[in-house]
This record gives C-alpha cells, sequence and structure tokens, in this order.
C-alpha cells in the first residue's frame, strides 16, 4: 500500500504563526522576533509546513533534532539557517534546553526600501539544513548583538524611525552572513578542494560515458544532486574557491572539450555542437565564441 505524503500547510502571515503558538500577536504585523520559550509549541506544527515570509533562526543552543524538508539537521551551539517564503520546512522534533531566536520579516515590511530587491540576491536563502551557517564565537556576539537591537526596537514605542532602524539592523545581519559564509568556504580547504576534483570527475565522467549526448549539456542542478548540496551553495563554494560558479566550470568544461574536438577531428563545427550536447550549433559557436573571442571556425583554422 503506498503510503500517504506528509500533510503540507501554509502559514501566510505572521499573526497566523503566533495564534498557531498560542502566543500573543506580534507588536507590529509585518516583523516579529521569538525566543525559544515561545517557539516550544513548534512540535505541534504539522511534519512540513510552508511560510509566507522570510525567517532567519538563529540557534544558540538546540538539544533535538531540526526536520527541513525530507532530512534531519543536528544543530549545535551557534547556527544561523535562512527561509524565504514558499519554501517548505519543517519543525523541531525534540524540543528540550533549547535556546535561539527566530525573527519572521513579511516580504511587505520592506517594501519601499532597497533591501526588498537585494534580500532576493542573498543565495543563503535558498541553502539546505545541512548547509547552515556555523559561527565562531565572536561571529556568534556580533549576530546576537544585532537581534539585541532588533528586539530592543520592536519592545519599545513604534514610532517614525522604528522601520528604518530595523531594516537597516537587518541589512546588517544579512552582510554579515555573506561574510561568515566565505570563511566557512574558505576555513574548509580540505572540503573544497575536495569538491573541486569531484566537479572535475563528474564532468569529465559525463562526457567520456556520452552522457551529453542522451541528456544534452551537463546542468548545475545535475551535478548539485550528485554531490548532495543544492545549487546555490554548491556555486558559492565553487565561487569561494576558484572565482567561478558551477555553471562556469561547465561552461569551462565545455570549452576544453570543445577545443580538444576541433584540433584533433575533422568533424564539421555543428556535429561538434551535438557531440557536446548542445541541441543547436548556433548556441554552442555563440559560446565558444563568447569565452575565447573566436569563432570555432577561426580556431580550427588558426590551429591548423
Amino acid at each position: 500500500m503506498k503510503s500517504e505524503a506528509p500533510p503540507v500547510s501554509k502559514i501566510e502571515s505572521i499573526t497566523e504563526i503566533h495564534r498557531m503558538l498560542g502566543i500573543p500577536g506580534p507588536g507590529h504585523p509585518l516583523i516579529s522576533l521569538l525566543d525559544s520559550s515561545e517557539l516550544m509549541n513548534l512540535c505541534q506544527f504539522p511534519v512540513s509546513y510552508v511560510i509566507g515570509f522570510y525567517k532567519i533562526t538563529f540557534v544558540t543552543k538546540l538539544a533535538g533534532k531540526f526536520r527541513y524538508g525530507q532530512g534531519y539537521y543536528d544543530f549545535d551551539e551557534g547556527s544561523l539557517m535562512f527561509t524565504a517564503p514558499n519554501q517548505v520546512v519543517g519543525h523541531i522534533e525534540s524540543y528540550t534546553d533549547n535556546e535561539g531566536l527566530s525573527l519572521f520579516i513579511h516580504p511587505d515590511f520592506l517594501q519601499g526600501y532597497p533591501l526588498a530587491a537585494k534580500i532576493k540576491q542573498f543565495g543563503f536563502f535558498s541553502y539546505a539544513s545541512n548547509e547552515a551557517l556555523h559561527l565562531s564565537d565572536q561571529e556568534r556576539s556580533t549576530m546576537l548583538a544585532i537581534y539585541n537591537i532588533v528586539r530592543a526596537e520592536l519592545n519599545s514605542r513604534i514610532d517614525d524611525f522604528s522601520q528604518e532602524v530595523i531594516i537597516a539592523q537587518i541589512e546588517l545581519l544579512l552582510s554579515y552572513a555573506k561574510r561568515f559564509y566565505k570563511r566557512q568556504f574558505l576555513t574548509r580547504q580540505i572540503v573544497n578542494n575536495d569538491l573541486l576534483r569531484q566537479v572535475e570527475d563528474l564532468l569529465d565522467s559525463y562526457f567520456n560515458n556520452d552522457t551529453n549526448v542522451i541528456r544534452g549539456i551537463p546542468t548545475v542542478q545535475y551535478l548539485a544532486e550528485r554531490l548532495n548540496y543544492t545549487p546555490n551553495y554548491l556555486s558559492d563554494m565553487l565561487r569561494s574557491l576558484s572565482g567561478l560558479n558551477a555553471q562556469q566550470h561547465i561552461h569551462q568544461k565545455l570549452i576544453e572539450r570543445s577545443k580538444d574536438l576541433l584540433s584533433t577531428t575533422n568533424l564539421a563545427i555543428s556535429e561538434v555542437a551535438y557531440q557536446l550536447g548542445f541541441e543547436h550549433p548556433q548556441s554552442f559557436s555563440r559560446l565558444f565564441k563568447m569565452k575565447t573571442k573566436v569563432s570555432p571556425a577561426a580556431f580550427r583554422s588558426a590551429f591548423n
């Protein structure tokens, strides 16, 4: 008998999440900062749920497992997780002796400010749970200070400057997160170096086994799935080490392979394109010229 999929509920507003938690409504309908004592009822949430707002969770201590999508993640002290609107998230299976803060931000709170568009550019909002940001003691103190400023503003009398001050703190938090993620990438050199080798091996295998002829050009999604990363996290890790994101690594391998075919075979340009997995030869010629500044035909002629 086929098992039923776990229920997925949609939480549209911050007021709704307060109601579900059984706590008083938020002081501002579009933003709320809750600590672990107020989040105790998360255990009663559905196995999976979708939120209509941003959620930035700062785990200072967690004695339990956090379910994110179909996987689990054991947090230690000092971790940050980012969730964007309309993402499926999970709940805390065990919630004893925990400490942490969750900042809920409705997109409407950011309207009229540059951050409304800028926040969509932070790739870590689409990272998976096993790609959380792990903070050093100093980084943890920095983030805690920002959360405390936001909490103080929300607990004070709302005035004409409150929203501007809070948004400035959110933007500062995200900028620090971007910096700290780069540190996390760079301090994992062994993992990163192994990752570069794995990407190279995957691409070589893809072309050597003629997978490209069957499936077309390799995609970032393909690499990410094989390496158990999200596409954004994979690209950010690669960029931190080599200066090239995942798509650029694929293009680099395509150009390398095309040069081999152009210089060692008599295949027509269109046949080279199909060998590489391009559906249209024009797309191959356009990419080749963009990357090498010469056309495939000119390269072959100059090489010969």
